[in-house]
């Protein structure tokens, strides 16, 4: 029997699946904790245990019966999110830095290491300066060993990329390091936005080598030699060797894996797809089959790329979302924060229930109470004296917030300094969180609900409440924000501004739909025309109350906790390309990749673009893992009136989308 593995590595969890390659069916599952500062660990776990599990169901599996491996990873997304990377250069050809510097975009170029070089083209494609190529040279000869890849970006490079391809073989040979064209990566137009996608492609390539290395030991370690595809952020496939070149099309690969899941288990082909993980929630829409793209470029963290990956609403609001009570009204807060749950931190750390016990008897500081502070990772820069004194007492074992204002030397004043080494992740927090309550609910078991008990006890006397009631309530204001999301989200789509759902009177009328508010003269109720599909763990306990207020049907799939892992190998490989053909003086002219193509008439344009682009799709799909793939094409002829209220043919656009068969359907 072949089978694929699916692999996802979550924030939380790192999940393991075995499907039957040609039915589909699901044939193991495992979940590892996520070991952030090994990766390997995490993964090696999960795959022990998924093949453990088939054993356990009587399917004695061999290893080096896989025949592929699909691995979903939030590496990419968490990189630009926490701004990290290695040392890049960015060659800018024909880019005027006055007019950068004037308009504040240099900011935007994500680095400071920035060379202005003469070359470039116009808008027509027709060279504006010959490339300065002994400038290159020297730029890059002054960089060795300074930086560890080029990203390279030429003014009008997406009308021709001649400039830009020089550009690349000339790094290479001088440098022997990697270099990424903005053409490679958008045909859309946007310089500034274009180098700054290139740039941080360049940043991720050094550390997606060493994911996938460690994917790649994992698998051997285990006798996995089957080829390594990773998710893009549309949720297709791709080679390891691919995703190397252009790391940065595997942002948001987590969350598009997790919708071709749900769209594979649920066998839905319109509705939305929930996916409740431990630090967000992830939204999106299934329509046909497929996931909305975002055509204008995923957003993560303050940089806009170009890339296009499925269109994902997140929310600061998961399992481990930190749970606490407003200093001034006792309103319930929940994120987006995270915290490690009190129940996980217990059974690594049993001392921490005696902790609970004495601080439910205590009294004192009650807002500190139930929180304990870990060793995350050595702080970057130079520690203070004082935080080498805190990190040095978390080397071992986690220490309650309450006891370090009580014996720190800076007093109460070391709550400050935690949230700051909280913010620069040299420090993580555990608090009472969502999966505690559920816990305590008996919904949900795991881990050790004594210390979730604890939790609860203490954050429920300070509200009067027992510490049921108290979780209850979390329970259903958590349901309830899943629901108001839900909503920013398809009102979002519908043209609504964003963070509408915060305006005074929508507040007060979602606060009455999503049953926030029972003692009022106004009703009001909202429904969602589509199903809502939802995977992940925790889903069961808070969806149905969220479909509820939504007067919507619920779509929980049996595996929905692995739904991620499923997606990373359920679908193809897809590469897309547009073509533009805009008039001329005379005839027409085709932006190929690669090439510029000048023709007399319009339909002849057409049928050479098509054959160009159909070959040159193959090709990037064989390259991408798909030897044989059927090209689609979409094309689109844009006219504009004229003065006399007569049209204008102003350009066709030829949208090509190859779809190579890989994964399972």
């Amino acid at each position: 029997m072949a089978f694929a593995l699916g692999i996802d590595t979550g924030g939380t969890y790192t999940d393991a699946v075995l499907i039957d390659q040609d039915g589909g069916a699901l044939l193991a599952s495992a979940k590892a904790l996520t070991t952030h500062h090994d990766l390997a660990l995490g993964i090696a776990g999960a795959l022990r245990e998924v093949f453990a599990a088939a054993a356990r169901k009587g399917r004695a599996l061999a290893p080096e019966s896989v025949a592929m491996v699909g691995l979903s990873t939030t590496l990419a997304t968490n990189a630009i999110v926490e701004d990290r990377g290695t040392p890049v250069c960015l060659l800018l050809f024909g880019y005027d830095p006055e007019l950068i510097t004037n308009l504040r975009l240099a900011g935007e170029l994500v680095t400071s290491d920035v060379v202005y070089l003469a070359g470039g083209h116009d808008s027509q494609g027709e060279e504006a300066a010959p490339l300065d190529e002994e400038g290159l040279r020297q730029a890059v000869l002054a960089r060795r060993g300074q930086v560890d890849a080029f990203a390279i970006s030429g003014y009008f490079g997406v009308r021709n990329p001649s400039h830009e391809l020089r550009a690349k073989v000339l790094v290479e040979e001088l440098s022997g390091l990697p270099a990424t064209c903005g053409h490679e990566l958008s045909s859309r137009l946007d310089s500034v936005r274009r180098a700054a996608t290139a740039t941080l492609n360049a940043r991720l390539i050094p550390l997606l080598r060493s994911l996938i290395t460690t994917v790649r030991r994992s698998l051997d370690a285990e006798g996995i030699g089957a080829p390594l595809m990773i998710v893009k952020g549309d949720g297709s496939l791709v080679q390891a060797e691919w995703a190397l070149r252009r790391p940065i099309e595997t942002i948001l690969s987590g969350p598009a894996a997790s919708v071709a899941g749900a769209w594979h288990l649920a066998g839905r082909r319109d509705g939305w797809v929930i996916d409740v993980g431990g630090t967000t929630t992830d939204i999106a829409v299934l329509n046909g089959g497929l996931p909305r793209l975002n055509p204008d470029g995923a957003r993560v963290g303050r940089w806009r790329t170009m890339i296009e990956t499925v269109d994902i609403h997140t929310a600061g609001l998961g399992g481990d979302s930190h749970v606490r009570l407003d200093p001034g009204s006792g309103r319930l807060l929940i994120g987006p924060r995270r915290a490690v749950p009190l129940c996980q931190l217990a059974s690594h750390h049993p001392e921490v229930v005696e902790e609970l016990r004495l601080q439910s008897v205590d009294g004192r500081d009650p807002r500190l109470c139930g929180q304990f502070v870990l060793a995350h990772q050595r702080p970057r820069s130079a520690e203070r004296p004082a935080d080498a004194e805190l990190l040095g007492r978390l080397d071992s074992v986690p220490l309650s917030l309450r006891h370090l204002a009580q014996t720190h030397s800076y007093g109460h004043l070391v709550v400050g300094r935690v949230a700051e080494l909280e913010g620069l992740q040299v420090v993580r927090r555990a608090g009472f969180t969502p999966t505690d309550a559920l816990h305590v609910l008996g919904q949900f078991d795991r881990w050790d609900p004594q210390a979730a008990m604890l939790g609860a006890q203490l954050l429920a006397a300070q509200r009067g409440q027992t510490a049921e009631e108290f979780c209850a309530e979390v329970v259903a204001e958590f349901s309830r924000r899943l629901g108001t999301q839900l909503l920013a989200k398809a009102l979002g789509d519908e043209d609504c501004p964003p963070g509408w759902e915060h305006e005074a009177g929508a507040n007060a009328l979602l606060g009455r739909s999503l049953g926030r508010v029972s003692s009022s003269e106004v009703t009001c109720a909202v429904a969602l025309r589509l199903p809502i599909v939802a995977v992940g763990a925790p889903v069961a306990a808070y969806l149905p109350a969220t479909a509820g207020h939504l007067r919507t049907d619920l779509v929980i799939p049996e595996y929905a906790e692995v739904a991620n892992a499923i997606g990373a190998v359920v679908n193809g490989v897809v590469q897309r390309l547009r073509v533009l053909i805009q008039p001329r003086e005379a005839g027409y002219r085709c932006y190929l990749p690669g090439e510029i193509l000048d023709v007399f008439d319009l339909e002849e344009g057409v049928r050479r673009a098509t054959a160009e682009a159909t070959a040159h799709l193959r090709q990037l799909a064989a390259q991408a893992g798909a030897p044989q793939a059927e090209v689609q094409l979409v094309r689109e002829d844009r006219l504009a009136r004229d003065a006399y209220g007569g049209e204008v043919f102003v350009e066709t656009e030829l949208a090509f989308t190859a779809v190579g068969g890989l994964g399972l359907r």
